[in-house]
């Protein structure tokens, strides 16, 4: 987990000492004499040429917005006789805003200092190292940035899920969606099933099926997905898109909905700078889409987590496209990307890509060379949302696969919510990164690992979501980056069952609600996993991983959908082991008081038969339960008092392991 007792003051000291110099004997004395190396974010490598992000002081700002002819127009001076020396001696052709001027989002915009990021492009042959030091000198300037190119660590490895006609031999009991490949969706429901894949236990996954009995999604909740572009036009998946109606019945080639962007119907295409959004040959972005809300209940290829009941009532997908088959995005294009989806409605921002795990040591080193899109994502989640329920966001972003103990950036930032990877058996993925900064995992499949046997498919150990309609439609993949929208589609989940409630909840609120809905990995953690190992066109075995070094770095356990919309509905849950005998304490419900008449536990048929249910009152308050099935069901705690009787909900969950508290939420 994050340590969320990381000072202020401690990241501003540490921003001074992460200058951009290399060589710690360098003096940093910029060309007036005074030091500038305080303000200069970290360093130019693989920079934009002729260009710098600067932060200006509110009275800079002020005096640059006074020389713009109109309202968000680019600027050639400030006006400040001293800073536009530096500016003629650059040759600066322009100061523009980072975030575009956009008239009614501005007064947000200003409220949290979007509006002093400038861009200043000067003439490109001049050196980026010595203009920063000119700019960074100056007193008006806050803080000068590198405009890099973020290089995302996914690939695209998408799979085509063989024999799409004819659905596969049942791996679960009677699916809960008539959906053909759902059942090959071990990743919701587990059974256990050794004739799918092996090693796998069943209940790994992310107890989907009982929490679709609360809720199966909402229209009105938004995720955007920051990723290669959505295929919008997909089968599974046309039905669940954001459509910005403005734009898909205004006029081409113009801004209808006044929101600063053109054209964009699905979203907005920030690598080609475009309203079109274009995968090309890609499929991350389309396969990451389909885990969170591919369209339920349509007997057409997979489920979405919050995908819906087949009535139009899945959440929406908005397509944030961050890279094309030309390249991925800079720091710049990422920061207007996260404030885009802000101000159109998201309150989901679903990242599975990051920086190359060992390019940011630390929190310190991230905020030192990318402020402009922390910032950006301190907008998403603070800005109000008002009549959301969730009011502001929350950015969910994939720890990397580079499989070491350090999560990639954005990631191990500890403002976002960061996603490792499990296997089918409640192991890490051999891929994953992990640490300290890790706050949740998820299923995210692991390719190295499994043990083929005939009539097996060896990509089953995967996660099967949407790809392109030209790859195939429905195909596997796996990585932290197929982990991270099972996260997502969780959040989405709980926050359409927060609108079906009515209830409404702050960022910190809800993020520390879905960090608590966990299963415990740790029991799981011992041993030594063996794998194989693919790479190089051999295979041979990888070193064994030592499992014990994974306790309490691979986030707070594995997520579970049931729980959190049990935390949303404010309804609390008993988790007990199956076929063990547990007692519990049924006066804790009722705050310790153990002189009530009687304690019961109620449950209909429905539960009984689910979970192979008996129960037995004991003293004190006190019940035994006994469950023989793995699975989840509402249940009453009955008591009587003075003749009037009173009663609880509770859930009454059943896995394999419970956590060493006994499980209770």
């Amino acid at each position: 987990m994050k340590n969320w007792n990381l000072k202020i003051g401690t990241i501003l000291v540490a921003m001074a000492l992460c200058g951009c110099v290399q060589d710690p004997q360098e003096s940093g004395v910029s060309h007036d004499g005074t030091s500038g190396n305080n303000k200069i974010i970290f360093s130019s490598e693989g920079a934009e040429q002729g260009e710098l992000l600067v932060k200006f002081s509110e009275e800079a700002t002020a005096a640059v917005e006074s020389r713009a002819t109109r309202s968000g127009a680019a600027a050639t001076r400030s006006g400040i006789g001293l800073l536009d020396a530096v500016l003629d001696d650059l040759g600066t052709a322009s100061l523009e805003r980072v975030f575009r001027f956009i008239p009614k989002e501005e007064e947000q915009a200003r409220a949290f200092g979007l509006h002093r990021w400038y861009t200043v492009k000067f003439a490109e042959e001049f050196d980026l190292e010595e203009a920063a030091h000119q700019l960074a000198a100056r007193p008006e300037v806050a803080f000068v940035q590198f405009n890099n190119r973020i290089v995302p660590t996914y690939t695209d490895h998408a799979v085509p899920c063989d024999d799409l006609a004819t659905p596969a031999a049942t791996r679960s009991d009677a699916p809960f969606f008539d959906d053909p490949r759902l059942n090959l969706q071990w990743h919701y429901k587990n059974t256990g099933d050794e004739t799918l894949i092996k090693p796998i236990k069943a209940g790994c996954d992310i107890n989907l099926e009982p929490a679709w009995e609360l809720c199966t999604g909402d229209p009105s909740i938004i995720v955007a997905v920051m990723d290669q572009g959505v295929e919008y036009s997909h089968e599974d998946l046309a039905a669940n898109m954001w459509i910005n109606n403005a734009e898909r019945n205004g006029s081409k080639g113009e801004d209808d909905d006044d929101n600063g962007y053109v054209d964009d119907i699905y979203g907005y295409n920030f690598a080609d700078d475009s309203g079109e959004i274009a995968p090309g040959d890609e499929s991350h972005g389309t396969h990451v889409a389909g885990t969170i809300a591919a369209v339920n209940h349509n007997a057409t290829g997979v489920c979405g987590i919050a995908g819906g009941s087949g009535k139009k009532d899945g959440v929406k997908i908005m397509s944030i496209q961050n890279a094309t088959l030309r390249g991925s995005i800079t720091t710049k294009q990422s920061a207007e990307a996260i404030r885009y989806a802000a101000d159109n409605g998201a309150s989901i921002l679903q990242c599975s890509w990051g920086e190359k795990s060992g390019k940011y040591q630390n929190e310190e080193e991230y905020l030192a060379e990318c402020s402009v899109q922390a910032e950006a994502i301190k907008y998403f989640i603070n800005k109000p949302r008002p009549g959301s329920p969730l009011n502001g966001g929350i950015v969910i972003v994939s720890a990397g696969n580079d499989g070491k103990a350090l999560c990639s950036y954005p990631g191990g930032y500890s403002e976002v919510v960061c996603v490792t990877s499990i296997g089918t058996d409640f192991t890490p993925s051999t891929f994953t990164n992990y640490g300290i900064a890790a706050d949740i995992a998820a299923p995210g499949g692991d390719y190295k690992y499994h043990q083929i046997e005939e009539g097996m498919d060896e990509k089953a150990g995967r996660i099967l979501s949407t790809i392109l309609t030209s790859k195939g439609k429905y195909g596997y993949e796996h990585g932290t980056s197929m982990a991270c929208p099972h996260v997502s589609g969780v959040a989405a989940l709980a926050l359409s069952y927060a609108k079906q409630l009515g209830k409404t909840f702050q960022p910190g609120e809800f993020r520390s609600m879905l960090l608590g809905a966990v299963q415990p990995l740790d029991p799981y953690l011992v041993g030594m996993k063996e794998f194989t190992d693919y790479s190089a066109g051999t295979t041979h075995y990888g070193s064994p991983m030592d499992l014990a070094s994974y306790r309490g770095k691979v986030g707070s356990g594995l997520v579970d959908a049931y729980k959190l919309l049990l935390a949303v509905r404010g309804t609390p849950a008993i988790t007990v082991v199956q076929n063990e005998p547990t007692v519990v304490s049924l006066a804790g419900y009722y705050g310790g008081v153990t002189s009530l008449e009687y304690y019961r536990v109620e449950a209909d048929q429905a539960a009984v038969e689910k979970l192979g249910l008996t129960t037995s009152e004991g003293e004190n308050g006190e019940a035994t339960i006994t469950c023989t099935k793995q699975g989840a069901a509402l249940v009453r705690i009955t008591s009587t008092v003075g003749g009037t009787s009173m009663s609880r909900e509770v859930a009454l969950i059943c896995r394999a392991k419970v956590a060493a508290n006994g499980g209770w939420m």
